[in-house]
């Protein structure tokens, strides 16, 4: 598992990871790879599935800790130090995003350990050109380093068919444009990540995108959005928390 891409193959232990994980039930998810300590990649799948709900749910960090250490002890390979690299930063850069501890400094080192240790045309390298982007984007304020990485990231996942990881970098391309007032080019951008991740059943990633894209719809459309989105961030528990401020109702007139 890539850490934001879906399986193809017919594995039964795939599909229900899968399932799970689309709808917010990381834990679950881990449980049913955490037989399986003997696979390298399936404990680094299974640490993957863990900072993901950290980032989600701002929650569970010792697990992801245990989960990440396990996969970076068992990793054989420069391929595999390099994904447990890309996760270590990832788990370090949610710390620092949700404000839950400062981290910017190891994600940063961890990102750099991962690039210089997988190979340019590595299955990973398009997750960690999309985590780099969401390091200069959220943490360095550059956006025109974090374009170029996302546009990196699209274009290998494009090329190695990872769609979920492309609605990713649709939604961040889009975030940028958006930015820039560049309104046609964000709309295209939200409306893609969202038709993506309607199509692949990726529960947990719609409100989020169901609620950017409301950002560059007029009224009434935008409403509709919106509606639609705090009804799935309420059916799921309120996951991700980070969308709750977006979708809070305004504040009466005074």
């Amino acid at each position: 598992m890539s850490g934001s891409g879906t399986t193809a193959s017919d594995d039964p232990l795939q599909i229900a990871v899968w399932r799970l994980r689309s709808r917010g039930c990381w834990t679950d998810a881990a449980a049913l790879l955490a037989p399986h300590a003997a696979s390298a990649g399936l404990t680094l799948q299974r640490a993957s599935l863990l900072v993901e709900r950290c980032l989600f749910t701002g929650a569970g960090w010792a697990d992801a800790e245990d989960a990440l250490r396990a996969a970076e002890a068992a990793a054989r390979d420069d391929d595999e130090r390099g994904a447990a690299a890309c996760e270590r930063g990832q788990l370090a850069y949610a710390s620092t995003v949700l404000g839950v501890r400062d981290r910017a400094d190891e994600a940063r080192a961890a990102l750099g350990r991962a690039a210089a240790l997988l190979a340019p045309d590595a299955a990973g390298r398009p997750l960690l050109d999309f985590r780099r982007g969401l390091v200069a984007e959220h943490l360095a304020d550059s956006a025109q380093a974090a374009r170029a990485a996302y546009h990196r990231a699209h274009a290998g996942a494009l090329a190695q068919g990872d769609t979920l990881l492309t609605s990713f970098t649709w939604r961040h391309l889009a975030a940028l444009a958006l930015r820039d007032g560049e309104l046609a080019e964000a709309r295209q951008g939200f409306t893609e990540s969202l038709r993506i991740r309607e199509e692949l059943g990726y529960l947990i990633g719609t409100a989020p995108a169901l609620a950017a894209l409301a950002d560059t719809e007029p009224e009434p459309e935008a409403s509709r959005l919106r509606t639609e989105a705090a009804r799935l961030f309420r059916l799921l528990g309120g996951v991700p928390t980070w969308l709750a401020d977006q979708l809070a109702p305004p504040a009466p007139a005074a």
